[in-house]
């Protein structure tokens, strides 16, 4: 059927639909899935890493919610933004990661009302200026960066989806499975400790912060096709 041989070989551009690579790769077409990733590799990474705090912690994480997704693309309904839903998904499986931490861990809606005592200390380490300004961002970046992990665990995902990817409160509300009224409380509460600590320049390194550079795409991509093509039927 010449239709169908079309479509499975159709070239994937920067224009084509997230629903159309969905579809194609529901369908079993391994680039239409490595076009999701690399589309949506850096709000996702980031979405892990807001939650585990750590770099690598996050790239197995995503390489797992990836299989997950890709696994289960069939569930996937166009009337929601495959985005949405693959955060939806990075975001269960890095909190399962914490819970399955020795370590105990506070439940998200364990501080809704209630800001952690040693918080605001925490969040005001003066910050080492460079007489260079390209140097003085750098700089400025990695303590974004640490402040960002010094926020209550309920506070990191909701600040890192609106504040540095720009996800709207209802994207974001859709994103963690929570209320919008709560995406709206704890983004307003996280900004305001972040800008308590970094006064009124936390704006000028906030689109750089957790950089995702090719390598580390490349390399999540190739390890998610690797173990893909493993759990193939020889």
């Amino acid at each position: 059927m010449p239709g169908v041989h079309q479509r499975a070989t159709a070239v994937i551009t920067r224009d084509t639909a997230d629903t159309e690579l969905a579809q194609r790769a529901a369908g079993g077409e391994e680039a239409a899935f490595e076009a999701i990733m690399r589309r949506h590799n850096r709000l996702l990474f980031r979405t892990a890493r807001s939650i585990l705090k750590s770099d690598s912690e996050a790239e197995d994480a995503l390489q797992d919610a990836y299989l997950l997704a890709w696994r289960g693309l069939d569930k996937f309904r166009a009337d929601a933004r495959l985005s949405t839903w693959l955060v939806r998904i990075v975001a269960n499986e890095a909190l399962g990661r914490l819970r399955r931490k020795p370590s105990p861990v506070v439940q998200l809606d364990a501080i809704m009302n209630t800001i952690e005592p040693d918080a605001p200390l925490a969040l005001t380490e003066d910050t080492n200026r460079a007489p260079d300004r390209v140097a003085m961002r750098a700089e400025l970046r990695k303590q974004i960066e640490a402040q960002i992990d010094r926020l209550p665990e309920a506070f990191r995902a909701v600040f890192m989806l609106r504040a540095v990817e720009e996800l709207s409160v209802e994207e974001t509300a859709a994103a963690l499975e929570i209320p919008e009224a709560t995406v709206r409380t704890r983004f307003f509460r996280a900004r305001s400790l972040i800008r308590e600590a970094m006064a009124g320049e936390i704006d000028l390194a906030m689109g750089d912060a957790f950089a995702f550079d090719g390598a580390r795409c490349d390399r999540i991509v190739a390890g998610v096709l690797a173990r893909h093509r493993a759990d193939l039927p020889e």
